[in-house]
């Protein structure tokens, strides 16, 4: 039986870009020797979640931009996880810093929004599930890196929450392929569905 094609309502979806910062993802980033750069580029992730974001904005859908942002020193952060203690060993994503700076192409543009966090999952201790309400969002796109860390906790909160999520495919990454067709094709299969961008904007369009 073949599957059922991908259906998008665009007046009540939004999409999630998160973690997609420097030290996340890029050469020269905090965690460049885990294999995120090299995994990045072989996903394609940010011209592909680049094109998704162009055809979400032409749809009035919201984009809306979830950063890991932390303060000089980290103050604040529990450490209560060994990935919270890497994040403050690493000095990474600190504000201000090219770091903690989005990668080049997936900047916020206008009438973006820009939710901040100090942990993994994106609605926990920030304003994004009332900005969801607010738009009216019943499903969830969510984008971004580390596809088997930042992306699983947000997509398991946002079903918990009543969302809908669908995570791209190629729209995420992690450090390396087992950890992705771990994330995608084990962990979250009771969670969401996973559409390539491609296929996400075949549905936008339908």
């Amino acid at each position: 039986m073949a599957d059922k094609p991908l259906q998008i309502d665009v007046t009540t979806v939004a999409l999630i870009i998160q973690d997609l910062q420097n030290d996340v993802i890029s050469e020269g980033g905090a965690f460049a020797e885990s294999g995120a750069p090299a995994h990045a580029k072989k996903q394609n992730i940010v011209k592909n979640v680049a094109n998704l974001a162009r055809e979400a904005r032409a749809r009035k859908v919201p984009v809306i931009h979830v950063h890991y942002i932390l303060e000089p020193g980290a103050p604040g952060l529990k450490l209560n996880a060994p990935l919270f203690q890497g994040m403050k060993d690493a000095n990474a994503v600190v504000r201000g810093t090219w770091g903690a700076a989005p990668v080049d192409g997936l900047e916020p543009q206008e009438n973006d929004l820009v939710v901040e966090k100090i942990r993994m999952n994106g609605f926990c201790g920030t304003k994004l599930e009332n900005l969801l309400h607010g738009f009216g969002v019943e499903t969830l796109i969510i984008t971004g890196a580390w596809t088997n860390m930042s992306i699983e906790h947000t997509a398991r909160h946002a079903a918990d929450a009543g969302f809908s999520p669908i995570v791209a495919s190629d729209g995420t990454s992690t450090v390396n392929e087992d950890w992705q067709n771990a994330a995608l094709n084990y962990a979250l299969t009771n969670i969401c569905s996973t559409p390539t961008c491609a296929e996400i904007i075949q549905a936008f369009r339908a």
